[in-house]
């Protein structure tokens, strides 16, 4: 029977036996409802023949009478090929047969269809978590007009909206040339804003209605609303956009765009909704990477300050490290410095050096690192035990990662440019950093001989133009034990 089905799509006459297809289509469309039936379906050609039919109606133009009629047929043709999109061998046939181009047809004819619109969304949603077809729906230049004018017409419909954005969080994830071009199309930002702006003022309103109810106090649901959802996976195209470097630039100055940030971190705590919470952060470190002209960030950089205490006090470990991320790139800013040691937050980076977590470490290093620029701060390291957690590290994580190892070292390289005895400066430490610098720098005791070509090469360069340098002057001068030439600060982090 299924056989028969499927051969009816590629035999009858669109124009004589449009109900007799509708049926037709109908009945495939409910045996795609069968997990158990799914790989027959495929194995049959279904995909093929599908497309093949979409094809067929996509060449009806407006004004042939039948093109009205062809809505309710794409609907169920649609509905079945999102039924079958998540099977391995459907999305190689998706691939092949040029689906993105007849979906993205269809997609253009019938805008004001939302059905129609909505389950193509939901195909391209399934889809592009996967490579081969993401990386072909971002060649598709038309793709990105089309997102944006479902957006600006649909832009209250949340399960249309949540499944667009979540394509362009897709497209825009790994893809550079991706960022650019739906950067480039008008009115990209300005759609993201008003969406920005109509989701944050819905998930107001259900706070309000929250409180007004009295369950301000009761534990927040587990998962994000409606809302909520819409608003991380907005962020989260914003922070892969502002990756690209002319974008990301373009977008720190975009005041609009920093000021809806800040809002959500003035608003909303990582009790509230985590997930948000954290993309924030990671779309405000992206885009405090930039020093621009006019930069938005900048101008609130004390605020912004404010708010990321917050979450660094909290117990969220993600929402600390995203936090910690962010103090890197605003430390470079002696205003900004100033605040970290006002506010003893400093304290707070060298407790995190014993994390035992690369990424954390690295982090929380960046920002020592910028404070040591400052002659008249760099004595904060004796606290805590500073000195002795910075050798630490080095000594954990130093061959696993030169860049790391680097920064410690620039680290105590600032902290002792006015030393007069190694003793004095790193005390009880010094002997374990001697050796370890002297391990470190040792070619053949560090250098993994065993990894390919590529990793091999990779490995060395950071090494020999990171590490060496910086590590071999400060060996130098604590052999020396005090400084017989004047010496220039490290750059900032």
């Amino acid at each position: 029977l299924l056989d028969c089905l499927l051969e009816l799509l590629s035999t009858e006459d669109l124009h004589k036996n449009n109900e007799t297809l509708l049926y037709c289509m109908g009945a495939i469309k409910f045996l795609s409802g069968n997990a158990v039936l799914h790989n027959e379906m495929v194995s049959k050609g279904a995909v093929e023949k599908l497309l093949q039919l979409m094809k067929t109606i996509n060449n009806i133009k407006g004004n042939d009478t039948c093109f009205s009629n062809l809505g309710l047929l794409l609907v169920q043709l649609t509905v079945t090929l999102r039924n079958l999109a998540d099977l391995p061998l459907a999305r190689s046939q998706f691939v092949c047969s040029g689906a993105v181009s007849e979906l993205s047809v269809a997609l253009e004819q019938r805008l004001n269809d939302k059905n129609v619109c909505t389950y193509i969304v939901r195909i391209f949603s399934k889809l592009s978590s996967y490579n081969d077809f993401c990386a072909a729906l971002a060649d598709c230049s038309r793709c990105y007009i089309l997102f944006l004018a479902l957006l600006n017409k649909h832009q209250k419909q949340q399960d249309l909206v949540i499944h667009i954005i979540f394509i362009l969080g897709n497209l825009t994830a790994n893809n550079n040339q991706a960022r650019e071009q739906f950067f480039k199309e008008k009115g990209s930002v300005s759609t993201l804003i008003s969406l920005f702006q109509t989701y944050h003022e819905l998930d107001l309103n259900a706070q309000k209605s929250y409180r007004e109810r009295g369950e301000e106090g009761k534990n927040h649901p587990e998962h994000p609303s409606e809302a909520e959802d819409v608003l991380i996976k907005l962020i989260r195209v914003l922070a892969n956009l502002s990756i690209h470097p002319s974008v990301g630039a373009a977008l720190a100055a975009a005041h609009r765009v920093v000021d809806l940030l800040v809002t959500v971190l003035e608003y909303k705590s990582v009790d509230d909704c985590e997930e948000l919470v954290i993309n924030t952060a990671k779309a405000m470190n992206n885009l405090s990477y930039y020093k621009v002209k006019d930069s938005a960030i900048q101008d609130q950089k004390l605020h912004i300050a404010e708010m990321l205490l917050k979450l660094l006090m909290s117990n969220d470990m993600d929402g600390v490290v995203e936090a910690v991320r962010v103090f890197g790139n605003l430390s470079q800013d002696h205003e900004i410095c100033d605040f970290i040691i006002e506010k003893k937050i400093y304290k707070f980076m060298i407790i995190l050096l014993d994390a035992k977590n690369q990424d954390v470490c690295f982090s929380a290093c960046g920002v020592l690192l910028n404070l040591t620029v400052d002659k008249n701060k760099r004595a904060f390291l004796m606290e805590e035990g500073g000195i002795g957690k910075l050798v630490d590290c080095l000594q954990d994580f130093g061959p696993a990662d030169w860049q790391l190892a680097c920064l410690i070292c620039k680290t105590l390289w600032n902290y002792s440019e006015n030393i007069t005895s190694a003793a004095s400066c790193f005390g009880e430490d010094t002997g374990m950093l001697l050796v370890l610098l002297s391990s470190l720098l040792d070619e053949e005791l560090v250098l993994d001989y065993s990894l390919d070509g590529d990793g091999r090469d990779h490995h060395r360069q950071y090494w020999e133009r990171e590490f060496k340098p910086v590590a071999e002057k400060l060996l130098d001068r604590i052999k020396s034990h005090h400084l017989a030439l004047p010496t220039v600060t490290v750059d900032p982090f």
